[in-house]
């Protein structure tokens, strides 16, 4: 019931504005019953064997999904049924409330307002349960379930040395509730995630016919109904008890920014467990006799950005590369990652892309690699539908499209991007918008062109002002004099990144004069390569186009 709680209080946020899919009513409900169906495996093997077969959140994500699809096409979510039945079920004394998920910080700062004695915790990320003390004896320990009953986990309990079994004084006949986690030794949510934690968990509790002592496990006190309603004196009282967790990791709060600090403070330090988000509660609380599942007004989480999302695939479309390499692009339903909008990933080359079996309508998990760069971690789901688009024909490599023509636009447009890059003359401000402004408004012949614009050239091209022109010219012109062998990268030659570093040569003839036996002697250069760069050197076009650079006065050319 929980994990069906989170999905939907994500579907809640992400897909409220999402378009529902064009697909008629017969297909929708192939696909519903289809992804319904795993759920529903993933479920059994979750609840009776306390195994993961997917991520936390990709099961959560894609949890909303269905929800998304069922409220789309008006079919009624069968979410009672989706449970297995439990096994020695009990009734929770009082039940278990769940907490309401808030989007984002205004979101957060409506609900504290008319609110007091606000209190700041880390979402702890583990299996929510219930403790029941009777006679200062531990009596019961009972999984949350839905809220209302749940599994006897009594037994496991007394395998937890870190769980108190005899407490004294106002504890002694007690009910808590609290999140049983894997301890963690310095764990820092901004490196390492969640580390599926929750799984782990429920896999140690739920696995039947083992004994062993569970001396990884703790627990954290979030919730005692009807205790005292000075929170530092609750929070004394539980720590004097062996629930000092709670104590150290409560903080009082009245201000959003408070909260927010906490938040991030947690977020990038080391603490004992996992964690998912923050928790913001009031002192104040309902008697527990009044606790119902999703009534619970005085607590509300306020989770941290999923460091990857399910995002569905809204296309795919092949690019062509500087080297005429093919590489399959697949456009996305917008999701955010970050602060960021992503709505494309790379997928690789087409046999990758063949061999992942992408096609429009498929869920992919994505995440940001270094610099922010959308990055493809798996596949998570596939829809009935398998048609995909034709990839073209590979017509293009190393030595294409150096001029400019209207079949090799993309291959031409790459290279100067290649061109304008770190990697290369790190021309700043010149994307692929404004080469395409430069090409359309100057003649250009072949990938160097540039070299020839004079700044009133430059001033003439729309949306250049005579300031940039001034500063575009003054780059280019700087590059003849940049070092021999960046301009063999410009150029394309096919030289590993070592070898270059190696290479003595400053000049075209010197390199024109070297034959295989002369390049294997650089590292990483074999003999397949060392006659791959033999034949780029001499090739007709590539001479054409040294005869142009030194025509340009560029280094090492003229």
């Amino acid at each position: 019931m929980r994990r069906w709680v989170a999905g939907f209080a994500i579907f809640l946020v992400t897909h409220v504005q999402a378009a529902c899919p064009e697909w008629s009513p017969a297909r929708a409900g192939q696909e519903i019953a289809q992804l319904q169906g795993q759920i529903a495996k993933w479920n059994e093997a979750y609840w009776h064997e306390g195994a993961s077969e997917v991520n936390d959140g990709v099961y959560d994500q894609l949890s909303a999904r269905l929800a998304f699809w069922q409220h789309c096409f008006g079919v009624t979510a069968a979410e009672a049924s989706s449970l297995p039945p439990l096994q020695g079920a009990v009734n929770h004394p009082v039940a278990h409330t769940g907490v309401r998920k808030l989007a984002d910080a205004r979101s957060v700062e409506r609900w504290m307002q008319g609110k007091s004695d606000l209190w700041v915790q880390p979402k702890v990320d583990g299996v929510a349960v219930t403790l029941v003390y009777r006679h200062g004896r531990l009596q019961q320990m009972i999984s949350r379930g839905n809220g209302l009953i749940g599994e006897d986990w009594t037994e496991k309990a007394r395998h937890i040395p870190s769980l108190p079994q005899k407490v004294e004084g106002v504890l002694a006949n007690s009910v808590l509730q609290g999140e049983v986690f894997l301890r963690a030794d310095a764990h820092v949510q901004q490196k390492m995630g969640g580390m599926n934690a929750r799984s782990k968990v429920a896999g140690m509790l739920m696995r039947q016919g083992q004994n062993q002592p569970l001396s990884s496990l703790s627990l954290f006190i979030w919730a005692w109904p009807d205790g005292p309603n000075n929170m530092r004196e609750r929070l004394a009282v539980l720590a004097a008890s062996g629930f000092e967790f709670v104590s150290h990791y409560s903080h009082p709060v009245s201000r959003i920014q408070e909260v927010a600090d906490w938040r991030e403070r947690w977020f990038t330090s080391p603490l004992p467990f996992a964690t998912d988000g923050v928790i913001i509660r009031s002192a104040k609380e309902s008697a527990g006799t009044h606790w119902l599942p999703a009534q619970g007004s005085w607590v509300a989480a306020w989770k941290y950005q999923p460091v990857s999302q399910v995002a569905e695939v809204s296309g795919i479309r092949f690019t062509i590369g500087r080297t005429g390499k093919i590489a399959v692009v697949a456009d996305l339903v917008p999701i955010k990652l970050d602060d960021k909008q992503v709505q494309r990933v790379s997928i690789g080359s087409v046999q990758r892309w063949e061999n992942l079996d992408i096609t429009k309508g498929d869920q992919l998990l994505v995440s940001l690699a270094g610099q922010g760069i959308p990055r493809l971690d798996s596949v998570v789901w596939r829809g009935l539908d398998r048609s995909k688009p034709m990839p073209p024909a590979p017509r293009y490599h190393s030595l294409t499209c150096f001029y400019r023509t209207p079949e090799c636009h993309e291959q031409f447009m790459a290279r100067l991007n290649w061109l304008g890059s770190a990697q290369v003359f790190n021309i700043e401000g010149l994307g692929e918008a404004g080469w395409n402004a430069l090409i359309r408004a100057q003649p250009f012949e072949h990938i160097f062109s540039w070299l020839a614009l004079t700044q009133a050239q430059l001033e003439d091209v729309p949306g250049v002002s005579k300031t940039r022109a001034q500063q575009l010219w003054h780059r280019f012109d700087m590059t003849r004099r940049q070092p021999f062998r960046l301009w063999l990268k410009a150029l394309g030659l096919p030289l590993p990144a070592d070898a270059l570093k190696a290479l003595r040569d400053n000049n075209w003839q010197q390199l024109q004069a070297r034959e295989e036996p002369q390049w294997q002697t650089l590292p990483g250069v074999g003999s397949e390569k060392a006659r791959s760069l033999v034949t780029f050197i001499h090739h007709p076009t590539v001479n054409q186009l040294a005869d142009q650079l030194r025509a340009l006065g560029v280094n090492g050319f003229d």
